[in-house]
């Protein structure tokens, strides 16, 4: 496993190619992609850049808005191939997004349409050998911002996520696999096979209708039991990125570079520590 920078480190004020350049000068391994800035530099520069900064690529975000009409969704659609071939071209096989825990149509109905959106949109993806990594969201405020609940724990989510096609997995967050009370066999029964990217941070001690999404603390600050966490991972097999995303913790007070450094520096004490410990 190796970290890769997440712009939530930065507060989101650095953008590309700055934010490849910020990773390498702090001493990141790999760079979380801004998908449509590195997309439009073409695979040729941006391979050119991450080779002279000698880094690598960490994770692009899914360029495709399903939540929105029909009409956004098919716009997105007719561009998803170039954008697949480019994630294949600069070495990185890997995209995630997330569904919100909550809906404002009823479970089922809204499973039947991101089913509809989900399924095309991977079979675009597997030409290019990508991968496609769903998000679950577990915190009770989010559970309750619309009408219906929808899935927020793990196990569901790899199960919808199969539904949507064999190159589609997990993207699992600590924060949420903590909020949703997730175990080890969580991890374990997912699989190296099903998880396609990990984030990790931390969370305060609060009952779970104080938690908010938006208040994360840096990974060894808080609570979540991080040793199970990376442990399992290590188990499983999982040696692609972690990247650190953190909302809030003060990091709009700090410098890009000083919030950054941060992640880092706590993010890498951590893992060295627990995945020491497991060798």
């Amino acid at each position: 496993m190796y970290l890769s920078l997440n712009s939530t480190t930065t507060a989101g004020r650095v953008s590309w190619p700055d934010f490849a350049k910020l990773a390498a000068k702090i001493g990141y391994p790999a760079v979380d992609v801004a998908i449509t800035s590195a997309f439009d530099a073409g695979a040729q520069a941006t391979n050119a850049l991450l080779k002279d900064l000698k880094i690598r690529p960490g994770i692009l975000g899914f360029p495709v808005d399903f939540r929105k009409d029909e009409e956004t969704y098919r716009k997105d659609m007719a561009r998803l191939d170039a954008y697949a071939r480019f994630a294949s071209a600069i070495g990185c096989p890997r995209m995630t997004t997330y569904i919100l825990p909550s809906a404002p149509t009823p479970k089922d109905e809204t499973r039947k349409l991101l089913l509809s959106r989900f399924r095309p949109a991977a079979e675009i993806l597997d030409r290019s050998g990508v991968r496609l990594g769903i998000e679950f969201i577990s915190p009770v405020h989010l559970r309750k911002m619309f009408p219906y609940e929808f899935i927020w724990r793990m196990d569901e989510m790899l199960e919808f996520a199969l539904q949507c096609g064999h190159n589609v997995g997990l993207l699992v967050d600590s924060w949420h696999w903590h909020h949703a009370d997730g175990k080890v066999s969580d991890i374990m029964a997912a699989g190296k096979q099903n998880i396609v990217h990990v984030q990790i941070n931390d969370s305060a001690d609060l009952p779970p209708d104080k938690i908010k999404d938006n208040e994360r603390l840096m990974p060894g600050e808080g609570v979540i039991d991080l040793q199970a966490f990376l442990q399992a991972l290590s188990r499983i097999g999982y040696r692609d990125a972690v990247s650190p995303e953190i909302f809030g913790r003060g990091l709009k007070e700090m410098t890009p570079e000083d919030g950054a450094k941060l992640g880092l520096q706590t993010s890498q004490a951590i893992m060295d520590k627990y995945l020491q410990t497991a060798a």
